[in-house]
């Protein structure tokens, strides 16, 4: 590649970028890179996001309508699902989902459908990044022969990079623009033109040697979290065996001030990586002839919680002379942490549909989760129900699975026949609490 006009472009800003998924990690990103002074171009599949774009306003809860609205009004992000218009675009970078199969192994339709639809408009000079978290060696072995089916060589005629995306939903601490952005090229040239338009409109850029390294660092964030999670949902069980308080021995650990970092249990993992990016990493190992045996374990033990808390119900319930089958549940909380509107692998399904299966009528409330559809592994529709106090105790058992800020936990406990503590959300009420039982 003679040259490198693409450098001098994204340094005046002259670079169209286009991000390909408008979700939890392309919309927010698309909108950094307009506020830095970048026309970007939207691709989805989704009409729906593409309409909402269109008329300003924002369709993920911790994302504001306003800067949203201000950024289209003044023509600096658009949206559509014509993939033909990234022909246009110099810079284009993928961030589309990387589910699990029904059997648990890596999904890549949506990345391979991603690399085809843009394969046909590949031009010279252009920089592709996918930022979708994936198994090591997942950019060069499957996105970089999609895009290079046109004749075009990665690293000789376009620019190919691989960025994990960091967002934690709800974490007003940090944002797209302030979380430190890993890149890693598949060449030198690749590598050096990926972290020029990071730094562009991100706070700090760490480049790493390939994109092997990248990918892989972004599975050792998760994985090290889904393991001490792991580790605190074990130690829970044991604690309740024990009648020791988990929540308390956690909070005396943590006044160590080295070599301890605290990690809270809870009715399982929810999100799109804790949950997911583990068995990503134990399928590619398989190639190596490798057992992730720790990591198995891990995932295991994970797995298991949303059981967990069901046995804990149906032992509350018992301890009253009921029975789950035929019980009124009401679970609080089908999004994965609190204060968001995002369900995707959220334990509280999991723990709904075995609820369900063994014979409870259940309801849900959740503000930030107005209705819930088949899909995922959970088969059921449901819409959330008001929380009203007065017609709290028809409820045999209220099951807290997120701990939402907006409910009065003390009120909740005085209405409420038994209440499944999964998040210790009633750490502070002091009267009923016999009523309580932590899961």
């Amino acid at each position: 590649m003679v040259g490198n006009p693409l450098l001098e472009r994204i340094s005046n800003r002259e670079a169209k970028v286009g991000v390909v998924g408008l979700g939890y990690v392309g919309l927010p990103l698309g909108m950094a890179f307009a506020d830095a002074g970048f026309k970007v171009t939207g691709l989805d599949v989704d009409q729906r996001k593409i309409d909402k774009i269109a008329k300003g306003e924002s369709y993920i809860k911790h994302i504001p309508s306003e800067p949203l609205a201000k950024l289209t009004q003044a023509g600096k992000l658009t949206a559509s699902n014509q993939f033909a218009k990234s022909r246009e675009l110099d810079c284009v970078i993928i961030c589309v989902p990387t589910p699990l199969t029904a059997s648990r192994e890596p999904d890549m339709s949506f990345i391979i459908a991603t690399g085809e639809a843009l394969a046909p408009y590949v031009r010279p000079g252009q920089l592709f990044i996918l930022e979708s978290t994936t198994y090591p060696g997942t950019t060069e072995e499957i996105l970089k022969p999609l895009l290079e089916k046109g004749g075009l060589k990665a690293g000789v005629d376009f620019f190919l990079a691989f960025s994990p995306e960091r967002e934690d939903p709800g974490n007003k601490g940090f944002n797209t623009k302030t979380i430190p952005k890993v890149v890693g090229g598949y060449s030198p040239a690749c590598l050096e033109v990926a972290v020029a338009l990071y730094g562009s409109a991100l706070k700090e850029v760490v480049p790493v040697s390939s994109t092997r390294v990248a990918e892989l660092s972004k599975l050792l964030e998760n994985i090290y979290r889904c393991v001490n999670i792991a580790m605190v949902n074990e130690m829970k069980m044991l604690c309740d065996r024990m009648n020791v308080d988990v929540w308390e021995v956690i909070q005396a650990a943590s006044t160590k001030p080295f070599g301890f970092q605290p990690f809270y249990p809870g009715p399982g993992l929810g999100g799109h990586c804790i949950p997911i990016d583990p068995f990503y990493l134990t399928w590619k190992a398989r190639e190596f002839e490798f057992h992730t045996k720790f990591i198995e374990l891990a995932g295991e033990v994970n797995w298991q919680m949303p059981y967990y808390v069901v046995q804990r119900t149906m032992e509350a319930l018992n301890a009253g002379k009921k029975v789950l089958n035929g019980a009124k549940v009401l679970c609080l909380g089908a999004a994965y942490k609190k204060d968001i509107d995002d369900f995707r692998e959220s334990p509280s399904l999991r723990v709904m549909t075995l609820l369900k299966e063994k014979g409870a009528d259940i309801s849900y409330h959740d503000p930030f989760v107005k209705e819930l559809h088949k899909g995922h592994g959970f088969n059921m529709e449901m819409t959330s129900v008001p929380l009203d106090p007065e017609t709290l105790n028809q409820y045999d058992a209220v099951i807290i699975l997120t701990d939402h800020s907006h409910i009065d936990y003390n009120e909740l406990v005085q209405r409420s026949n038994i209440v499944i503590d999964t998040r210790n959300a009633t750490k502070a009420v002091t009267e009923g609490r016999e009523k309580i039982i932590k899961a």
